[in-house]
């Protein structure tokens, strides 16, 4: 244990020690830039907040990388750099973290970023008051779960601002992804004086004052969203776009259209159905790649039907064969998910549904079989709610997945799909959801973002699963020192949620988007997390 402990560290600290350089993009010699520097891109759904402490959602994601920064940030490859902090330091039994911020990092109006700052940010995100979704996020820093719990104040959160420009965090147990952690919305600072100035109203335009890339400018709802160069942000002579404008496009082909047309440079997704064509049309605009993300639907665990029947939540899974998903209807390179945690995060081996290598035949019988012994037949079949929000993609698997579940089983469902606004309100009470799609898309390269997501206590844990050995479990992973130990912990836990089935995994993403040629630096990354600050126009 001491040796990784040693060896990790060492890496991380050899990270710190690199110089200030610049975060934004460098142009090669001899690339002839287009006059005006304005970047077009679809984004899904329409944000329900910008505020960081309290948004959700990767369009919302997409937009507040844009607008603030963390103490660190990503290359364009999503390698982890210095962001707001310039530098750090790290104690040897690696729970004490110094960050030094940087001298010239300001707010979009000019004022100072200071350590301050980031401690309110941090105490907001914690805060029971805010009412955060990503508050269990923070989880590592001591005292982050009494306060989380209302056990302690805000203020007794393991943060201080020793000056104006160094801060410190304290830690429960060394956190070997907490450098990854950082650059996540939850862990974004705050502009201390808007809030006070506009309450909840502080992240409109006109009053969202940030220390990004990017201003927020204007936001037409369900329209655009337009953010524009911040003059103040200390990399700002490396950034090259002048405005980035987002469209919240939520069906698929009409994000097509709108790209083939010239309207948008760079769209949210593709429609599936036009793969092959896009693969044999627009092949050099076509960009898929793995990512680190798991699709999957969730059931209600706190109401009926499904509130204390595991086997009837485990014959709906088994009657769903994912190889015709991943393979046929969602058909982009997906891979049939039988993990909670995808394939490809470092130092994990995730455990698996037992069924797995089971034949489709065998597990449809035991599917029914399970399905009668919850009290279910052809004479009283199951009525189930199937909802999703409003996507060309989520219909089509939640069609399928209602037509398998009907074949095998006789089970009638009926579908609903919602705006992403009412769809995630829906989701996050379960006032009256049954099975609702879901997803989770990594904050940081380690199984534990997964790991955490189904805690109790987890705002974003929509099923409302609540085990007492997974929770005991989880807990126990975010403070482990030792790898082997940690990792085994992990796997257990991933193992006993798998047979409690709250969800069931159903494919693992890929990144899958149509990017204009003359979009500069667009780079795939496991994690995809695009900043504009990265990107240029070419001359076109």
């Amino acid at each position: 244990m001491r040796k990784y402990l040693a060896l990790a560290l060492a890496s991380i600290a050899a990270l710190s020690a690199l110089p200030p350089a610049a975060v934004a993009v460098t142009v090669p010699p001899g690339v002839k830039l287009a006059k005006e520097q304005v970047l077009h891109r679809g984004n899904g759904s329409e944000p329900g907040s910008l505020d960081p402490h309290r948004s959700e959602g990767v369009p919302a994601a997409h937009i507040l990388r844009d607008l603030y920064e963390g103490l660190t940030t990503e290359e364009v490859d999503a390698t982890i750099v210095p962001g707001a902090a310039e530098r750090w330091e790290i104690s040897a039994d690696g729970t004490v973290y110094t960050f030094h911020l940087r001298a010239d990092a300001k707010w979009s109006n000019g004022d100072p970023v200071t350590a301050a700052d980031f401690v309110a940010g941090l105490r907001r995100s914690v805060d029971p008051a805010t009412g955060s979704a990503y508050s269990q996020i923070l989880a590592p820093i001591r005292n982050a779960d009494d306060v989380i719990a209302g056990r302690k104040p805000p203020e007794g959160l393991g943060v201080e601002a020793v000056d104006d420009h160094t801060l410190v965090i304290r830690l429960i147990g060394p956190t070997p992804y907490l450098l990854g952690l950082l650059n996540h919305s939850a862990a974004y600072p705050i502009h201390r004086p808007s809030i006070a100035e506009h309450g909840e109203h502080f992240s409109r335009p006109g009053k969202l004052v940030g220390n990004g890339a990017f201003k927020l400018t204007e936001w037409v709802v369900n329209g655009h969203l337009t953010v524009e160069r911040n003059e103040h942000y200390w990399d700002n002579e490396n950034v090259v776009l002048d405005k980035v404008v987002y469209y919240p496009i939520e069906d698929q082909s009409t994000d097509l259209k709108r790209y083939r047309a010239g309207e948008i440079d760079w769209t949210y997704e593709i429609p599936n159905s036009q793969y092959r064509w896009l693969k044999e049309n627009l092949a050099d605009e076509l960009h898929v790649s793995p990512q680190l993300s798991t699709y999957y639907y969730t059931f209600n665990v706190t109401r009926p039907p499904f509130k204390d029947n595991p086997g009837l939540r485990r014959a709906l899974s088994m009657a769903v064969d994912r190889e015709i998903l991943a393979t046929k209807v969602a058909g982009v390179g997906e891979v049939p998910a039988y993990s909670f945690v995808p394939p490809g995060v470092g130092d994990y081996s995730p455990s698996h549904l037992d069924y797995e290598s089971m034949p489709v035949a065998e597990r449809v019988a035991e599917a029914k079989r399970l399905y009668r012994e919850a009290g279910y037949s052809d004479d009283k079949p199951l009525e189930v709610e199937l909802r999703y929000n409003t996507s060309e993609n989520h219909k089509k698997i939640a069609i399928a997945v209602a037509a398998m579940w009907k074949q095998a089983l006789g089970v009638k469902t009926r579908l609903l799909n919602e705006e992403w606004k009412v769809f995630l309100e829906n989701r996050k009470t379960r006032a009256v959801t049954e099975v609702v799609r879901d997803g989770w898309a990594g904050d940081y390269n380690d199984a534990y973002t997964f790991i955490e997501l189904m805690h109790c206590d987890h705002g974003l844990n929509y099923s409302g699963y609540c085990n007492p050995e997974y929770d005991k479990l989880a807990e126990a992973a975010a403070v482990e020192k030792d790898r082997a130990t940690r990792r085994a912990i992990m796997e257990k836990a991933e193992a006993v949620m798998l047979a409690d089935h709250p969800v069931f995994p159903i494919y693992y993403y890929v990144v899958k988007r149509l990017v204009k040629p003359y979009v500069g630096n667009y780079q795939n990354n496991i994690m995809d997390h695009p900043y504009s600050r990265h990107h240029y126009i070419l001359a076109h």
